[in-house]
């Protein structure tokens, strides 16, 4: 997934270009005015093409990162806010219509005064079934009825397809549980997570006395939450989709698990009759069965109300909200400010209503002729990459025509659905705005549930048309583009010249998640979404040589003076970003641009192109958010997902004169090469 993207607005087809003269194009050029021209590119192709905009765009106080995805989130987010307020002044909207339940759902979150009132009573009875607690058996069950209200305690579960059947659904069953969220934050011994789980404590210690419980339990939460993470596997040990397949039946689970019943269980989590689970960490819940009886019941039912107040604390009251601000935010991520409640608000109103916000921003705000647009180029990017499968040097025949089959098969979903989802039984009013959040999270688990033992949806969509983001899906084989990846922010009311669209949106967009097919995780999928190894023996050791060379690449990135980057965490968003630049590149070697060697501010049309690769991943990022970055996420940072995958491009170092003095400089021998 490519996680953050670029945009502002890409008019297209159906609109009428204002024509530019060359003159206006450079005054007005951001791949010109975003440079730091004192930055040598040959040593730091991020900082030299983005440095110029930092400089005048620091980071915001009510924000942990700022750049073109932050540039773009604010656009988005003045249309959706235009859509809330809209909705909400409609006294005129039936109710049940998607216009009454945006605008009602808007209201109750702008309204401060009632959800201070109510305080934390929308969970009043949520702690009283907590409080009936009597054994080991109602534990269970408790724990498997927050599960379905939006609450996350003990381990993770959701439905999704079976990875080695992707016909059908599966329960999957896995490690989670944990407040910090990541395994590491309980054990590391560098200063900065030292200090993260002490002012993790005193935050227990501040929620539980905000939600009326005794202090104390603070100390039981950290050690059963250290417990927990104890038994996790490490980032990049959860990468490897064979390891974490374990598929049981729930009899063989119980085995495993004897003091946790399934069977009763498994109701609660609305599925009446279960056959089997796809276990991810078995270990993770032999431990899980022994911390249901060494830890007291009341140690549990404090972590349990601790685990639902956390999961519905942006809701409840302000401080509450503040608290949670306070260390999620401000400890972790270095953001000093909330932001203004309207802000947060049609965050939430988007999060949880998107599927309904996103049929108006389609109809009222995305230029006409997108999808199409979209669709033009994703076909180009397959049509080059087929050309660099069938010229491999290091791939056998056989397994050229498997890949190729693959690729050819592979389902681009590219701006909106055909076809959104029935929201219709969802209720909403004003009344609570946290207990319509409750009612949010009850339709979105009721609708996931709903799918089991039925036949599988591949026309679902797991994003919005406003989402500025995309991903590639392994077990349907396809990749989903929402409308808004059209924007390109600067070049509102012209069309962007072919190097930035093949940088951006053909590179760093769907260049990138075609690679997901056949990163390290998703080059062990076939053509129908099943794991299931399609490669010659010889073929597998030679990509999987090539893998190794981009972690030790990416291996060897420090940050924040000693701070090294996960290569081997990293190494599918690295793959995918190599294979989406270099195929962003091939694929605009064929525009006219290119062809004539046209130069627009007295840039080559190579040199536009690396600047608009590096213009998708303009963001900057407060300390305390890249140290939290490192450790949590599967993306490198983007100065890294900048210089990595431009240190291994032959005709990069030639637009920009790069050579062997120079830090970006890699000798051939380890140069990646895969795709």
């Amino acid at each position: 997934m490519k996680k953050s993207r670029l945009l502002l607005i890409l008019v297209l087809a159906g609109i009428n270009f204002i024509s530019c003269n060359k003159k206006e194009v450079e005054l007005s050029d951001p791949l010109v005015t975003n440079r730091d021209t004192l930055v040598n590119p040959a040593d730091d192709f991020f900082k030299y093409a983005n440095g110029g905009w930092f400089k005048k765009n620091p980071i915001p106080s009510t924000e942990q990162s700022n750049g073109i995805f932050r540039t773009i989130a604010d656009t988005i987010n003045n249309q959706i806010r235009q859509i809330c307020e809209k909705s909400a002044q409609d006294e005129s909207a039936e109710f049940g219509s998607n216009k009454q339940k945006i605008g009602d759902f808007y209201a109750s979150g702008m309204d401060s005064i009632a959800i201070n009132k109510a305080g934390i009573s929308p969970l009043k009875s949520e702690f009283v079934k907590i409080d009936a607690i009597k054994d080991i058996p109602s534990l269970v069950t408790s724990i498997a009825h927050l599960h379905t209200i939006g609450a996350s305690p003990a381990f993770s579960f959701y439905l999704g397809q079976d990875d080695k059947i992707s016909t059908k659904y599966a329960l999957f069953l896995g490690q989670g549980g944990l407040g910090l969220g990541n395994r590491d934050y309980y054990f590391n011994t560098d200063e900065q997570t030292v200090k993260i789980r002490a002012e993790y404590v005193k935050h227990l210690q501040a929620m539980l006395k905000l939600m009326g419980q005794n202090q104390a339990g603070a100390t039981s939460i950290m050690k059963l939450e250290t417990d927990l993470a104890k038994a996790s596997r490490k980032l990049e040990d959860l990468r490897d989709p064979i390891k974490n397949y374990n598929k049981m039946t729930v009899a063989s689970l119980g085995k495993i698990t004897s003091n946790i019943n399934w069977n009763s269980i498994f109701p609660v989590l609305g599925v009446a009759k279960a056959d089997s689970v796809i276990v991810g960490q078995p270990e993770f819940y032999r431990a899980l069965n022994t911390f249901v009886k060494s830890y007291t019941l009341e140690d549990w039912k404090t972590y349990l109300k601790w685990d639902l107040v956390n999961s519905y604390a942006p809701y409840l009251n302000s401080t509450i909200e503040k608290q949670n601000f306070k260390f999620y935010s401000t400890v972790m991520n270095g953001v000093s400010k909330q932001k203004p409640r309207w802000k947060r608000v049609v965050g939430q109103t988007d999060n949880y209503l998107g599927e309904l916000i996103g049929q108006v921003y389609v109809a009222e705000y995305l230029p006409k002729g997108s999808k199409e647009k979209l669709l033009e180029i994703g076909n180009n990017i397959r049509d080059v990459y087929a050309d660099h499968i069938k010229k491999l040097d290091w791939m056998s025949e056989a397994t050229k025509v498997k890949a190729l089959n693959k690729l050819s098969k592979i389902v681009m979903k590219v701006g909106y659905p055909d076809k959104w989802k029935d929201m219709s039984s969802m209720k909403i009013d004003r009344k609570s705005y946290c207990g319509n959040v409750i009612q949010a999270n009850i339709w979105g688990y009721k609708d996931m549930i709903n799918k089991y033992g039925k036949p599988v949806d591949r026309t679902e969509w797991s994003m919005q048309p406003q989402t500025y983001n995309a991903y590639y899906n392994p077990s349907n084989n396809e990749i989903v583009v929402p409308a808004c990846n059209i924007i390109v922010p600067g070049y509102e009311g012209r069309m962007p010249d072919d190097a930035i669209l093949y940088g951006i949106i053909g590179g760093s967009t769907f260049g990138h998640e075609i690679t997901h097919g056949f990163d390290d995780q998703g080059s062990q999928y076939d053509e129908n979404g099943n794991l299931n190894n399609w490669w010659t023996p010889e073929d597998l050791k030679k990509f999987q040589a090539k893998t190794k060379l981009i972690v030790s690449q990416f291996n060897k990135y420090t940050v924040l003076g000693n701070k090294h980057i996960n290569g081997e965490a990293t190494q599918g968003e690295n793959i995918a970003d190599l294979g989406g630049v270099v195929m962003g590149y091939e694929a605009f070697k064929k525009t006219a641009q290119y062809k004539n060697k046209e130069k627009i501010s007295n840039l080559t049309p190579d040199q536009r192109f690396f600047l608009a690769y590096g213009y998708a991943w303009m963001v900057n990022i407060k300390d305390e958010a890249l140290a939290s970055q490192i450790m949590t996420d599967v993306h490198a940072p983007a100065q890294f997902r900048i210089n990595g995958p431009l240190s291994n491009i032959p005709e990069f170092y030639k637009a920009f004169n790069v050579k062997p003095k120079n830090k970006m400089y890699q000798p051939d021998s380890l140069r990646v090469v895969i795709w």
